[in-house]
């Protein structure tokens, strides 16, 4: 199948997809303010630029879209029909630099927790935010400055 917009428009289409402030994204940011916990968003300084950093929990949370970083098995994850090997290469990609980035912060002795797009859905949603608060709670009351990757579901 072809595409319906020209070369020139859908470079414009794609121009306007960003990777900050997306909806996932602030669905855990309020429900994290929410339930009293302060962070920093996009900070550049660590491995990867986590989406949210809490600091005091010495933890960062990717929140990740099911088809852009490959989410195994998952029902949004899906390869285009077109274009099929370049698809297949960044999607592979992504995946490759999640586990380099995720290594390099266990180096630096940070916790990540991983929130995939999907367990924020309307149905499953109340669910996974409580695990990431239940997490960020356990590592609270152990003072675990760890070194441990989580993630939600």
């Amino acid at each position: 199948m072809s595409d319906i917009f020209s070369k020139a428009k859908r470079s414009d289409v794609m121009s306007k997809v960003h990777g900050k402030d997306t909806k996932p994204e602030m669905i855990v940011r309020k429900y994290l303010f929410s339930k009293g916990f302060r962070y920093r968003k996009n900070v550049k300084k660590l491995p990867g630029t986590p989406d949210i950093v809490l600091p005091k929990y010495h933890t960062v949370i990717f929140v990740h879209g099911c088809f852009w970083h490959g989410h195994e098995g998952c029902r949004y994850a899906y390869v285009p029909k077109s274009n099929v090997e370049f698809w297949k290469n960044k999607i592979e990609g992504n995946r490759n630099r999640d586990l380099e980035v995720r290594e390099e912060l266990k180096q630096l002795g940070w916790n990540t927790i991983i929130v995939w797009e999907c367990q924020l859905k309307p149905k499953v949603r109340e669910k996974s935010l409580e695990e990431i608060v239940y997490f960020l709670r356990m590592v609270g009351d152990a003072q675990n400055q760890g070194v441990q990757s989580y993630f939600v579901g």
